[in-house]
């Protein structure tokens, strides 16, 4: 059963210019998503955005509380911890499925979360 569903797009150039500013980087991203491109970090806040539109958007999600990261094949996968392993323990979600591309200066993501049945 599907729990939620989020999606977001985050522009790059907005992007850009807000992580510019200090400390923004330390809050949205844990220190092993930091090290990527601007394109690549854009799409990681737009899979943080989405995942939390797929729980509902509650008060008190923590952004360092969710890694994004990349397999080697390239597909990006969440690592939970804190608030939003909270949050998902809570809804009881057993899977959480993410895809991201970047295209036309834009990055978006989409989130699912499930629960098995049983």
């Amino acid at each position: 059963m599907i729990v939620g569903i989020g999606l977001d797009i985050t522009e790059v150039f907005r992007f850009h210019r807000s992580v510019e500013r200090p400390r923004v980087l330390e809050r949205l991203f844990a220190a092993e998503e930091r090290d990527a491109p601007i394109e690549r970090l854009a799409g990681r806040f737009a899979a943080k955005e989405a995942l939390a539109k797929a729980l509902g958007a509650p008060l008190g999600l923590v952004w360092t509380d969710v890694s994004v990261l990349s397999a080697e094949s390239g597909q990006p996968y969440f690592v939970f911890s804190g608030s939003v392993q909270r949050r998902l323990d809570e809804l009881g979600v057993d899977n959480v499925f993410l895809s991201i591309t970047h295209d036309a200066g834009v990055a978006a993501a989409m989130v699912v979360c499930e629960k098995l049945d049983g």
